[in-house]
């Protein structure tokens, strides 16, 4: 198999991947709820009661460099649209971090369950529809570029294990134009930062699978991307498999690291990840940061240098809503936290 995998390959030199130096490992999170949780009035503090800026408190306190955000087409009330992205981007930069734009191609939620077509683009054929992810993506860089931000990484689509732009664009119905989808969001990536690494990102990290399955039909049909990047979720994983334990799981997810590095020449990130809080059970959240720790100790230290880094899935979330922020009630950080300094 091994053989006619690299023969498969060696025919297709055209898709060689764009070689990315990545001297350094990244801590970072995902803070796309942060705008509107500060309209609400949500003040964020350290663990002495401090009042704090949440992305500030997020870099000095917890050795976080970059912040990841996502940006929606045309979205109600401006929820994680363009202007919100540089709203944001602008303070990111201001605080000498990198910035990561996760591209949904959609008017709100995109991920394996849904990849809904943007009410603008709806009736139009494949060749438009690339038009318009083309012209999204550059519309949405060139603002940044006009204000002085250049994102570092430049995600093509959120979690498109089972596709994007629904149904024209689903794997299982239409792999090619899936791929044609993924090609036109690297060019236009590239036509406006020709140094971003392009991610393509999908979910379940700790399933070898998925991974073969999806990237080798992204490339059988002309998509390029510089980068993979994984969701890691144990206590995802763990509800629909029960049979699963949490460090199986990270076991299962270090190791797919090596090995999609090793496939598709390429490095690796963990985009997503995220652990239980629980105030009324606080061992959890120990729990949670003793596998948060040892996701980040491992992936810088045992994928072979490919794994450049872990970003935290919006962890100044509130209790009451999402499971897996990583804030207490009072939006001051929980244990959970303390994985990001202890990891070595």
């Amino acid at each position: 198999m091994k053989k006619l995998l690299f023969f498969f390959f060696s025919l297709f030199p055209v898709w060689s991947f764009a070689q990315q130096v990545e001297d350094d490992f990244v801590k970072g999170a995902d803070v796309g709820f942060l705008v509107g949780q500060e309209k609400r009035g949500v003040k964020f503090h350290d663990r002495n009661g401090n009042e704090r800026e949440c992305i500030e408190l997020l870099k000095n306190d917890y050795q976080m460099s970059a912040i990841r955000m996502r940006v929606w087409v045309n979205p109600r009330g401006g929820l994680n649209d363009k202007y919100e992205l540089l709203a944001v981007a602008k303070r990111v930069k201001a605080l000498g971090m990198d910035l990561m734009v996760d591209f949904h191609y959609s008017d709100s939620w995109a991920d394996p369950g849904k990849q809904p077509i943007p009410k603008a683009w709806e009736g139009h054929s494949f060749e438009e529809m690339k038009q318009d992810v083309r012209s999204h993506t550059v519309e949405v860089l060139t603002l940044l570029k006009e204000n002085g931000i250049e994102p570092r990484w430049v995600q093509v689509g959120n979690e498109t294990t089972n596709g994007m732009l629904w149904p024209m664009g689903h794997i299982e119905k239409n792999p090619e134009q899936y791929a044609g989808f993924i090609r036109a969001g690297y060019d236009a990536v590239k036509e406006v930062f020709p140094k971003a690494i392009v991610i393509v990102h999908l979910d379940r990290g700790h399933n070898r699978s998925i991974y073969d399955w999806n990237l080798d039909i992204v490339l059988k049909y002309g998509g390029k991307f510089d980068m993979v990047g994984m969701s890691l979720y144990p206590y995802w994983a763990m509800e629909d498999h029960p049979e699963l334990n949490a460090d199986g799981i990270i076991t299962d997810c270090i190791a797919n690291i090596k090995y999609v590095s090793s496939k598709y020449k390429c490095d690796v990130m963990i985009v997503e990840t995220g652990y239980e809080v629980d105030e009324q059970h606080p061992e959890k959240m120990e729990e949670g940061r003793r596998q948060l720790a040892r996701v980040i100790h491992e992936a810088r230290n045992e994928t072979d240098g490919h794994c450049r880094g872990v970003f935290y899935w919006e962890p100044q979330c509130l209790p009451g809503g999402y499971k897996l922020g990583a804030f207490d009630h009072n939006a001051a950080p929980t244990a959970i936290m303390d994985g990001f300094i202890e990891a070595k």
